[in-house]
């Protein structure tokens, strides 16, 4: 009896060493191998992007190579801005004096003082037109914050050239932002007031782009409804070559050199 006992309690240790090893085989096979070696990491190529904090550096690298490409342009005017002014055929529309077209489509006043020495030309030019601030309505910026920045980027351009001729486009009514007026409508407001104390001039390139009906005019824009097509520009042209051509005489004038 003595020696049944022992080989059945034998026998009842082996059975739960072999419960225990398919235990631990089931919780293998379900949970999946406890260390697989290092983990396999994939090959992911970053987009090259010179600053990655703005989504603009392609255009400012090609406002250089443009640059570095041409002498200088003596008493230009520089346009400066926007899409507005990027979609400007300004080299055409002023064929009779020098111009540097320094707009990029998208941006906001912030990405304008971000770029901001990497935007001036060469020489010193004799005027500046600015077009910014739309983006930045549009984008979720208070009137306040928008006509601040605004103010921030002329006393720059003051500070700077202190002899040009410095004019802001007001913001524009287009009929896709038309909810955007009022707000639009508060940042001209700020900025005109300044424009005497800060020694800038403001040009009013909105009314012209109303229909008599007091609302945007749709023909003078692209199928967007954002942007203006040729018969839009060429009121903004208008404007902005007889403001030029003042500023020439005025200079005339007084014997200014730029």
């Amino acid at each position: 009896m003595r020696m049944a006992n022992i080989s059945c309690a034998r026998a009842t240790a082996t059975e739960r060493r072999n419960r225990a090893a398919l235990v631990a085989a089931l919780l293998l096979v379900t949970a999946g191998p406890l260390y697989a070696g290092p983990p396999v990491m994939e090959d992911k190529v970053a987009a090259p992007n010179a600053d990655p904090t703005f989504p603009f550096s392609n255009e400012i690298a090609a406002f250089a190579q443009a640059e570095a490409a041409s002498p200088p342009v003596a008493d230009a005017t520089l346009f400066l801005g926007s899409s507005s002014i990027r979609l400007w055929d300004i080299k055409n529309s002023f064929s009779d004096i020098g111009t540097v077209n320094r707009g990029f489509g998208g941006a906001t006043t912030p990405d304008v003082l971000h770029y901001y020495k990497r935007l001036l030309p060469k020489a010193k030019p004799r005027s500046i037109i600015v077009y910014v601030g739309e983006n930045d309505l549009a984008a979720g910026a208070t009137p306040d914050k928008v006509a601040g920045d605004v103010l921030t980027l002329l006393r720059q351009l003051r500070a700077d050239y202190p002899k040009a001729h410095i004019a802001y486009l007001s913001l524009k009514p287009s009929p896709i932002r038309w909810t955007l007026w009022p707000k639009m409508a508060a940042v001209n407001m700020t900025v005109a007031a300044r424009g005497k104390t800060m020694k800038f001039d403001y040009l009013d390139v909105s009314r012209p782009l109303l229909a008599a009906d007091g609302l945007p005019d749709a023909s003078l824009f692209r199928a967007d409804g954002l942007h203006m097509n040729p018969r839009g520009y060429a009121r903004w042209t208008q404007l902005v070559d007889t403001y030029l051509d003042r500023a020439v005489l005025a200079d005339a004038s007084i014997g200014r050199d730029s």
